[in-house]
């Protein structure tokens, strides 16, 4: 690549990453709370192409001449000479074009928009409930108390639901059917971005949907149950929401839970 190549390789990617901080498609990749970090960077770099061009050409205009040797006689490099008409040739040394594949990672970030981690990763990935959170706030007054899955798997698990006895929960997640037919609603837990993203699941039991389509989207709304199994991928605990109603719900714009690292 000479440095014309680079500059705008560098304005291509800084303006894929600005168009992508810019808009939601940034969420398939990072937490919500790294845009700002992700903005500065595409700036970043669309002023190191800009740079890179006036540098490149400020150096064009106050490059002086080089002389020509004198007829038939090279430098002691050899990297000029002279035929026997005057003039004078230069050895011209190529980058690699391996330096091309540089390309790649942006045409895809251009080209392909990633779908979210859905019910393929999540029965692959054992559950990340793995550590006993410190405790947990007292929830709100009504009949029915909206949850986060993550939040309703927490208290399941490691409360032995004191908090929840007696309380209908509306929560929401993506279907998962395991091996042996069990439906579970997942999140994916990001701690920075989709690369490290932990499912959450919870086992679904009681009026759960006749046709179980994977990768849904439900919102559902039941009871704290006792019933609890182990994730067969790293032996972690999956607890169960005794459901009343289930309906399905468009995917929301972040798919991915944050709140599992505070």
């Amino acid at each position: 690549m000479n440095r014309q190549a680079q500059a705008a390789v560098l304005l291509l990617t800084g303006g894929a990453i600005l168009h992508a901080g810019l808009t939601d498609l940034y969420l398939r990749y990072v937490k919500a709370g790294l845009r700002p970090l992700l903005l500065a960077a595409g700036v970043v770099l669309i002023a190191a192409a800009v740079a890179t061009v006036w540098y490149e050409r400020k150096a064009t205009r106050t490059a002086a001449p080089i002389p020509a040797p004198e007829q038939g006689h090279g430098d002691a490099q050899g990297d000029m000479h002279g035929d026997t008409d005057g003039r004078v040739h230069g050895h011209t040394h190529r980058e690699p074009r391996i330096a091309w594949l540089l390309v790649l990672p942006l045409l895809a970030l251009i080209l392909v928009a990633p779908p979210a981690l859905g019910s393929y990763s999540a029965l692959r990935t054992g559950t990340a409930l793995q550590k006993q959170p410190w405790g947990f706030a007292d929830l709100p007054a009504g009949d029915t108390v909206r949850l986060s899955l993550v939040d309703y798997a927490g208290r399941a698990a490691y409360d032995h639901g004191r908090s929840l006895d007696n309380r209908r929960i509306k929560t929401a997640g993506f279907l998962a059917v395991g091996h042996d037919g069990t439906p579970y609603l997942v999140r994916m837990a990001l701690s920075c971005c989709a690369a490290d993203a932990q499912p959450v699941k919870i086992g679904l039991t009681g009026h759960t949907p006749p046709v179980l389509r994977p990768d849904t989207w439900l919102e559902v709304t039941g009871t704290y149950t006792a019933k609890q199994t182990k994730d067969p991928v790293n032996d972690g605990i999956i607890p169960f929401l005794d459901v009343t109603e289930a309906k399905p719900v468009k995917a929301p714009r972040d798919p991915y839970d944050e709140s599992w690292n505070g």
